[in-house]
């Protein structure tokens, strides 16, 4: 099975495949070509190094489109009082009393230097369509432990929020 996207993540990946194959791909041939006129290919490092950064544009088409390929697309809407994905919440961790903010997000956006957590990642899972106040069990490998909801902020996606986010 593939991914899981929602229709903005499947939008921003067409536009990642469009961007490198009409504006990166030629601009990569053409300095493929130049460094290839310099003469013996054997010691021409510009060769070599143009030639590898073709080849990783080419990579990235092709996973990009075998991603949209196999992806499996659902939806981000939920209920106004209920945590859903692009949502931001605060929970309070029972056995230490911190509080964190999270955004729910798929997981090919999973960042959690950035706070932005996977639907699929055992936190993730546990807090979606619970409301604010709700105590929730989170289920991991090792255990589980308990989060309060203590607050829920619906927030919109936005297109630069996916500007290199996969």
């Amino acid at each position: 099975m593939g991914e899981q996207l929602t229709r903005s993540d499947v939008k921003c990946i067409q536009a990642e495949i469009e961007e490198r194959k009409l504006r990166l791909r030629p601009r990569l041939i053409e300095a493929l070509q130049e460094a290839r006129s310099h003469g013996d290919l054997s010691e021409n490092f510009e060769y070599y190094a143009a030639k590898r950064e073709k080849n990783q544009n080419e990579s990235r088409i092709h996973y990009l489109e075998r991603m949209l390929r196999f992806a499996r697309i659902i939806d981000d809407r939920s209920k106004a009082d209920e945590v859903g994905l692009n949502n931001t919440v605060t929970v309070r961790f029972e056995e230490d009393g911190e509080e964190e903010s999270y955004r729910i997000v798929t997981s090919i956006r999973g960042h959690s230097l950035k706070n932005l957590i996977s639907n699929e990642s055992p936190l993730g899972r546990a807090v979606l369509g619970h409301k604010v106040g709700d105590r929730v069990e989170v289920r991991t490998e090792l255990g589980s432990y308990f989060v309060e909801i203590l607050r829920l902020e619906k927030t919109g996606e936005s297109e630069q929020d996916h500007i290199r986010s996969f």
